[in-house]
């Protein structure tokens, strides 16, 4: 089979991402219509996030957010989008490039989208004096799940295992 050159799947992600962008954007001029919210899976290394150091070592390696009814202040740029949310009643700042980003869902349609992420991930940061850092553990997408809807913008803690969960589940039947 011939090399592809082109990389017609660095295209294609690129141009769902834009799917992303403009439903974000859509979200951010009209706010959110009918039943729609959107699960956001994103890898928290990547370059360009931007978390508290808090938040950032809850969730060291991926996070899934969830906006629907209380997020604040969303700003949709071309290569990232900036959103306010509450963790334990704690506003905070993200902000996510799209390149960052590993899955989207909207359930209220039944629609998702996962994506690979580039290798690049930036090293965790350094508190005081350098630590031996843990072996890190492979990074597997993770869908959001019922407990991310039932508190928003929280998912799976630094001590429990990845889990990978398929959409189906999240489909009306």
């Amino acid at each position: 089979m011939p090399e592809d050159l082109m990389r017609y799947d660095l295209l294609a992600q690129s141009a769902l991402k834009g799917v992303v962008r403009e439903a974000l954007r859509i979200a951010e001029t009209t706010g959110l219509p009918g039943e729609h919210h959107f699960y956001i899976a994103f890898n928290t290394r990547h370059p360009g996030v931007e978390l508290s150091e808090k938040i950032s070592q809850r969730y060291p390696r991926e996070m899934t957010i969830v906006l629907q009814h209380q997020y604040w202040n969303l700003k949709v740029h071309d290569d990232r989008f900036e959103v306010e949310l509450s963790f334990d009643n704690v506003p905070e700042h993200l902000v996510i490039p799209f390149d960052a980003v590993k899955g989207f869902l909207d359930p209220a349609v039944q629609f998702g989208l996962q994506f690979e992420t580039a290798g690049a991930e930036r090293r965790p940061r350094e508190v005081e004096a350098p630590k031996a850092a843990p072996a890190p553990a492979p990074a597997r997408a993770e869908a959001a799940t019922a407990a991310a809807e039932a508190n928003p913008a929280e998912t799976t803690p630094q001590d429990e295992p990845a889990k990978v969960v398929s959409l189906d589940q999240f489909r009306k039947k």
